[in-house]
């Protein structure tokens, strides 16, 4: 059986964007994005944030750092990746992320709306993952 692989995500930036370049010379950026979720819990009003670890790839990830910071709004379209590595001391470990095939800017609040703006979209086949960065 086929499987299906895509996440959409809308949420802010916790941190500015890590751009890096891959030894054959790639540009990687790695994000940090906060989804938040409001829910009534009786009369009370409550919010679960999830946090989230975001890879970007190719001239993509060049205008997620030039143009955004912690705090920017953005739109994610991608697919969940797991990545598997071993320490220095031979502990195994593993963590889930997005690769992003579309990341679309959300106007800035005070803008006062308006469209966002799509930095423009990749196939990520054939690129390195960041762990060779």
């Amino acid at each position: 059986m086929a499987g299906f692989n895509k996440v959409i995500l809308l949420g802010n930036l916790t941190r500015n964007p890590e751009l890096r370049y891959t030894p054959n010379g790639t540009p990687v950026a790695s994000l940090g994005l906060a989804v938040s979720r409001r829910y009534k819990q009786g009369d009370e009003l409550k919010e679960e944030v999830c946090f989230v670890d975001i890879v970007v790839f190719g001239k993509q990830a060049e205008h997620c750092g030039q143009y955004l910071s912690k705090g920017s709004g953005i739109i994610v379209d991608g697919r969940l990746q797991q990545r598997r590595w071993e320490t220095e001391d031979g502990q195994k470990r593993s963590k889930h992320e997005v690769v992003a095939q579309t990341v679309t800017f959300m106007p800035k609040r005070q803008d006062g709306g308006g469209g966002g703006a799509e930095a423009p979209a990749h196939d990520d086949a054939g690129y390195e993952s960041d762990e060779h960065v």
